[in-house]
This record gives C-alpha cells, structure tokens and sequence, in this order.
C-alpha cells in the first residue's frame, strides 16, 4: 500500500510539474508576440500623403457650373497660347489636396475673422507670415502642378508662396479690401524670404519731420551789433580750410560707404527675372485705401507698385474673374497701370466683373441712342457668366491658434545685423514673446544690443534693453506697477548706484515723475504739485565707518546731506518778489539762500540769504536774531527791509522745512531700496496672469489642481497598501479561511499564479506603451526640425541633436528593458510558485520541492 501511495504521490508531482511548465510556456508566446521597433529619420512633410477622408464632398468632385467654368478656362488659355506664343503657359487650375482640379478663382473663400487684429492688412499680412512655415517652389521658375485649399494650409501651417497669397487674399476680401492674387516674378531675396540683407522693421527710425525755425522781425530801433575787427581774409582762409577737411571726410566717408556696399552685394543670380513669386496686389478706393501697393506674404512688408524687387505679372485674380496682363514688364511693374477696367491692358476671362469698362468719349457718348445702350447691355447679360461660389469650407482660426502663431509657438528671423525671435504669449515662464538682437558685425558674432517684449506679467513690465557695451539695462512699464514705475535704466541692482527712475506721476501723491540717482548725488522732478515745486537736487557726503556697517536704512543712518536745492514754478496767486523760485539748504555752510521769481519788466530777481547760529553764544548769553543773521537784496523796491521779528519768523519757518525736506530725502531713499527690493523678488518669481475671461487656461490649472490631488491621493494609498498581506485579497475573496482545505489552498495558489502572470504580461505591454511613445515624441520632433531648418540658429540644432541623442538612448534602454522583462519573467513566476510552498498557511497543503 505505501508503495501504491508513493507512486500515486509521483504521479501527482508529474502533473503539477507539467501544469507549471505550460504556463511557463504560455507566458512567454505571449510575451515573445509584444515587439517594438527602433524609428528611422522621417522624411521631408509629403502633401500627397496627408488625410482627405474627412474633407467636405466639394473638396473631392466638381459641381456642372465647375466643370463649365473648367472648359472656359481650357478654351480662354488655348486663345491665349494661339494669340501669345511667346508667354509661359497660365495658372488657371491646379490639382487641389484631394487631386480635383479646381479654378484658381474659386479657392479663394474671403472670410472675416472675430478677431481686431486681423481687421486691418497689416495684422492680416502678419498673422499670415507668423503662423505659416515657408516651402520653396518645386521648379523656381514654374508655378505649382498643386495648389491646396487655405483650410489645408491653415492645418498643417505651412505652403509655398501661392498658398501663401490665397491664404492672405482670403482674409483681406473677407475684411473689405480690394485685393488680388498675383502670379508673376520677382528677385532671389523675395522668393526665397532672405531678410538678411534687409534692415530689422523695428530699428526703422521713424521720419521726423524738420521744421523750419521761424525769422527773427528786425527791429525798427535794434541796437546794432558791434563792428567786427577780424580779418576776413584770414576768416576766408579758416572757412578754406575747414571746407577742405570736411569735403575730404566726406569723401572718405563716402569711399567707405561703397566698400561695404560692393562687399554686401549679393552675387548675380542665373534666374533673375525667371523666378516665379506670387503676392497680393492691393487696389486704392476700398477701405480708405489711397494707393496701391503689393503685400509680399512672406515677410508681411509692404512695397510700392513701382518697387524694383517685383520684376513682372502674368496674371491676378480674386474670387470674381481672372486678368491677364497685357502689359510689357521690361522695366519691371514700374509703368505698370493696374486699371482692371481697361481690356486693352488686362485681359479679363469672365464678362461678370464688377470693373467698370473704360469711358467712351463724350461724343461718341452722345450718338449711342438709348435703345441701343439697352440691348448691348441685355446682351452683355446674356453674355455673362458668374464665378462660381467657393469650394472651400469658411475659414476659422480659433483663439489658440490665433494666440500660437508661429509654428510650435516660436519663429526666428534673421536680419542685416540683427535676429528676431517671436514667441506665443505664455510659453516662456517669464512671458518673454519677442526678442531683438543687433550685432556689430554682418556675422553675428559680436552683440551691440538686446531688446525683449513681455506680455502677461504681474509686475507690469514690457519691454527690456540690454547694452552690452555699457551694461547699462534699461526696464520700461505698462501702468498699473505697485510703485508707479515706468522706466528703469541701471548698471547694477546694488543700491547707492548710477540708475535713473520714471514714474506715472498721475499715480503717486507726490507727483514724482522722474528720479536720477548716484553715489553722490539724487535729483528729482515732480509735475502737478499744488505746492508748485517741480525740482530737488540733494548731494550727499561720504558716510562714516560706524554708519557703513548698519545694514538698516534709518534716518540716523542715512547718507550725510550735504546740500538740498529746490525749485518752484510761479504762483500766481502771489506777488512775484514773495514767490520762491529758488531754495537752496547748505546744510554744512549752516545758511539757507532764497531767490525769487522775476517781476514783469525786471532781469534781476530778489534774494535773500539766511545764516543760522547757536541759540547762545560764548558767553552763554541767549541769541535771538541780529541784522547779520539776514542778507536780503530787493529789486525795484524803496521800502525799507522788515523788522527783525518777521524774519526771524520767516527763519523758524525755514528750518521746519529744511528738517522737512532732509525728511523727504530719507523717505526717497528708502523708496529706492524698497524698489530694488520688489524687482529682486519679482525678477526671481517672474509670475504671469491670466484673464478671468481666458477660460482655457484657468480649464487647465484646475485640471492640473485636480491631477495633482489625485495623485497625492493614490501616492497615500500605495503607502497603506505596502503593509497589507500579499495574499489579503485573495484569502477575502474566498470568505472564512480559519480552516483551510487543500481544494482551498490549491485554488488560492492558482488564483495568485494567475494574477502575478497577468501583472508581468501588463508590465511588458506598458514598457511597450512607453516605447512607442517615446518613437512618436521623437518622430514629431524630426518632422518639426524637417519643417524648420531653414529657420533655425545654431543653439537650436545643438538642443535638437541632444534632445535626438536623449529619446535614442531613452528608446534603447526601453528596448533593453523589454529584452530583460521576457528573459526574468519565468524566474519570478517560479520563485513566486516557491514562496507559496513555502507559505506556512499553504505548506502543510502544499508539498512542492523545491
């Protein structure tokens, strides 16, 4: 019998060993079929492989009035080519994103947008060049087989220069413009957006218009002048030689001038008057318009029609008709007449146009009977075919891509001697949304200048300039600052220092509205002051050692007065030789000096001088006041001087406000130091606000709030967890487990091999979730730095070559991971079978060997 219960015994182990061993088994066919694999460089963006499933049916097929409209186009170009050989073939109707070719008419959609800025062309043309990534023209001297819809490019956020021009013709007919797509040819530098010779728009000086001084009237009884006794021969001789020193700087200068002209001029280009542009053509008469003028989309500048970088037009069109330019461009578009009513120059497609045709002479005019005016214009309308409706959807820019702009929310443009970069507001931490770089040399190497804009931050300040040749950093603010400050311009942050404070004056109770301030000296201006006072100058001594070491600016403490001057302008309301001009305290010197403004028909003004003493003498004998203690000079004036009394009261009242005005230095200074103060913090915390109105954002800090709660919450639970039973949820489920059965202890353990080989399967599959992820992150940042080379500067290749660097290694790792999960799998899966046979609650049910 006990060698029948040993055999049955082995038999059972058998079983037990061979269940393991198909779970083993299963586990790793399951783990073996999660593969990754290793990215390769993402090619240029393809138009023909983007999704046109979602478009509209428009998008894809032709209405019958379309396919008419096609048939004029064919039949007006096989004219055209029969009548002018000699010209390139016209753009008519290219294939649109889904391969349908369309009018180039009919994909302009004039849309108005919800936004003030894009009401005029200006923000139009800018918003256009901001959020749109430049493409090259396939064939630089042939327009494009493909020509996508501007609800496509607005999509991806990027085109060649026709999707450039219908995007921006788009928005400017929505706003009210006369504007016009124009297909034609213009130099290198504006085909291939190269600003680099081009001066930054923002250190354009404004055009200050000269006046001209006014002439002094001769007067009838003038003094005359005195007699000159120089030579003039000798005044001759000097005015010879400073015209020769000048003329020859000038001519120096001149030379100089050339030299870097002939070094900047760009080489010949094989393909000038070639290339192939489009741009936007803008008619005077619409909105206020008073002349005509181009709109390069690219860059967003504005030229005139006669502008030497536009070397010639084939044809316009807006969402009405199609011209074609019958002019000869020899001298580029500089004789050009953009009178679209005019068959002779332009040549129109469809007779539905809202061009009025030219005038016919009066006479002729008259011998037109007005039945015959009435059928031409009945045939006329017989005639006349419209353009058809659009095929584009309307064209809606929503608030984050209005506010986004620039591709991944920044753009760099490179300028003569200068770089300008753009950011969206509220992706810098700091609210930086644009930067200005001007160099010294055409390689920008050495920097002369910074300039930053800010938006959105809580300290008010917009603008930042940074000299670096004299350090000097000046800091400019919108109103609303804790301080009213306006603009700071300093060396360093150290107080004591050379800095220079602007304030809103309208904002502070003492009218302040400039301070200039150095180690020795303070001067301040005020405005709108009911006291009249506009200007203190105070100068100060060199402080003590015991002083130097206080750290607390107290008045005891405080920086020795040496002097304090005051001016104020005229009060009416007194007699001008009672009326201050001028108060000067010498604090040292002891003496208080008063001048007066000057009356009607005076040049001299009234003075008097205080000279303070001791309240008793040597001889310890009380002083009041002497005849000495006052110097007095009164003009126009024979009334004798006033008694000692008043000017011993006016000197009472002298010294109060002498201990006043030492009084209101102090409360400057501290001032300075509090300001010092609050820029420190607020240049350390650099925080921004948010509109109560900007919903989106006060979405996503709540959402953020929230994310952050549950994770704290969870983070909590996995503590209490980590002291709970490892088998706590398996024994629940089973109820009372005081008595155990080996059914019981068998299930338990099949229960807990079952989860733990799920867990590892889930784990495979999250390493495996990760690792596409980190693929797709560096896919979309190698398809971001395809659609960017063009634009980018040296630091951003170096950040993106070590961002590539760091997902590669990321991804490798990953991978390595992966590799070791499958091969440790099994492992854990038979120490976790051990443990359980080894469980004290399960051994005495269990026998397995281990």
């Amino acid at each position: 019998m006990e060698v029948l219960r040993e055999h049955g015994e082995e038999e059972e182990e058998e079983k037990k060993v061979f269940v393991i061993s198909n779970e083993l088994q299963d586990l790793e066919e399951k783990l073996s079929e999660i593969q990754v694999h290793i990215p390769n460089v993402v090619p240029e963006f393809d138009w023909s492989s983007i999704d046109t499933s979602q478009l509209p049916a428009s998008y894809k097929t032709n209405s019958a009035k379309e396919q008419m409209l096609l048939q004029l186009g064919d039949n007006f170009h096989r004219q055209y080519a029969h009548l002018c050989p000699d010209r390139q073939p016209l753009f008519l109707h290219p294939l649109n994103e889904c391969g349908v070719e369309k009018f180039v008419s009919t994909t302009v959609r004039p849309t108005l947008q919800p936004y003030p800025e894009l009401y005029n062309w200006d923000g139009c043309a800018q918003f256009v060049s901001d959020y749109l990534t430049m493409e090259p023209l396939s064939s630089p001297i042939t327009p494009p087989s493909y020509l996508p819809s501007p609800t496509t490019i607005l999509k991806y956020q990027r085109g060649n220069c026709f999707g450039f021009s219908m995007l921006l013709c788009s928005l400017l007919i929505g706003a009210g413009y006369d504007a016009y797509c124009v297909n034609g040819y213009a130099t290198r530098e504006i085909c291939m957006m190269d600003e680099t010779r081009e001066v930054c728009p923002l250190l354009e000086k404004s055009k200050e218009v000269l006046k001209e001084p006014m002439k002094e009237k001769i007067k009838k009884y003038a003094v005359k002048p005195p007699r000159d006794l120089r030579s003039k021969f000798e005044l001759q001789q000097v005015a010879k030689k400073e015209a020769d020193i000048e003329a020859a700087q000038k001519k120096k200068q001149k030379e100089e001038e050339e030299k870097v002209m002939e070094a900047e001029k760009p080489k010949p280009d094989p393909l000038y008057g070639l290339r192939v542009h489009a741009w936007v053509l803008v008619l005077s008469g619409k909105r206020e318009v008073p002349e005509s003028f181009f709109i390069d989309p690219f860059t967003a500048h504005s030229y005139s029609t006669t502008d030497d970088h536009f070397l010639g037009i084939e044809s316009i069109w807006n969402h009405q008709n199609y011209w074609v330019n019958m002019q000869d461009c020899w001298n580029g578009c500089k004789d050009l007449t953009f009178d679209l009513g005019d068959p002779v120059r332009w040549e129109f497609m469809l007779l539905g146009t809202d061009k009025p045709l030219l005038l016919l002479p009066e006479e002729e005019e008259e011998e037109l009977a007005d039945e015959d005016l009435d059928d031409f214009d009945k045939e006329e309308e017989e005639k006349g075919f419209d353009m058809p409706a659009s095929w584009v959807d309307p064209i809606q820019i929503s608030r984050k891509e209005f506010e986004t702009r620039c591709p991944q929310g920044k753009k760099v443009i490179q300028y003569k001697n200068a770089k300008l970069e753009k950011w969206a507001p509220y992706l810098n931490s700091n609210g930086l949304v644009q930067r200005l770089t001007v160099y010294e040399d055409p390689e920008c190497i050495r920097v002369l200048e910074v300039k930053e804009w800010f938006e959105n931050r809580e300290d008010m300040m917009n603008m930042r300039q940074l000299n670096k040749k004299t350090e000097v950093t000046t800091e400019y603010f919108s109103p609303g600052h804790i301080q009213g400050l306006k603009a700071h311009t300093y060396k360093t942050m150290e107080p004591e220092t050379e800095r220079t404070m602007e304030f809103y004056s309208e904002t502070r109770v003492d009218g302040l509205q400039k301070r200039v301030e150095n180690a020795k000296e303070m001067t301040e201006y005020f405005e709108g002051r009911s006291d009249f006072l506009h200007y203190r100058h105070t100068m100060f001594g060199k402080r003590t050692k015991r002083a130097q070491k206080l750290l607390v600016n107290t008045e005891s403490n405080a920086r020795p007065i040496l002097q304090i001057k005051e001016q104020f302008h005229r009060n009416p309301e007194k007699p001008a030789d009672e009326d201050v001009a001028e108060r000067i305290f010498m604090i040292l010197e002891e003496r208080i000096m008063l001048t007066y403004h000057c009356k009607d028909d005076y040049i001299t003004a009234s003075k008097k001088e205080f000279i303070k003493r001791k309240d008793v003498d040597n001889k310890g004998n009380k002083i009041i006041m002497t005849s000495d203690m006052c110097i007095s000079y009164r003009v126009g004036s024979f009334v004798k001087n006033k008694k000692l009394l008043h000017l011993y009261e006016m000197m009472l009242k002298l010294m109060e406000a002498e201990k006043q005005s030492r009084h209101l230095v102090w409360e400057s200074e501290t001032e300075v130091l509090e300001i010092l103060k609050i820029r420190e913090e607020e240049a350390a915390a650099s925080k921004l606000t948010v509109s109560m109105y900007d919903t989106e954002r006060n979405e996503k800090s709540k959402q953020q709030r929230e994310t952050m709660e549950r994770l704290m919450q969870e983070e909590r639970q996995r503590q209490v967890e980590q002291d709970l039973d490892y088998l706590a949820p398996f024994l629940i489920q089973m109820g009372s487990t005081e008595k155990m059965s080996k059914w019981q202890a068998l299930r338990l353990k099949e229960d807990c091999l079952n989860d733990f080989k799920h867990r590892l399967i889930d784990k495979a599959n999250l390493i495996q979730a990760r690792f596409e992820k980190e693929t797709q992150e560096l896919q979309k940042k190698q398809q971001w730095y395809q659609q960017n080379q063009l634009s980018m500067t040296l630091e951003d290749e170096d950040a993106y070559l070590t961002y590539c660097s760091d997902a590669m290694f990321c991804i490798r790792i990953l991978e390595i991971r992966l590799n070791r999960h499958k091969e440790m799998a099994p492992q854990k899966y038979i120490e976790l079978e051990e443990k359980l046979c080894k469980d004290p609650r399960l051994a005495e049910y269990l026998k397995c060997n281990v």
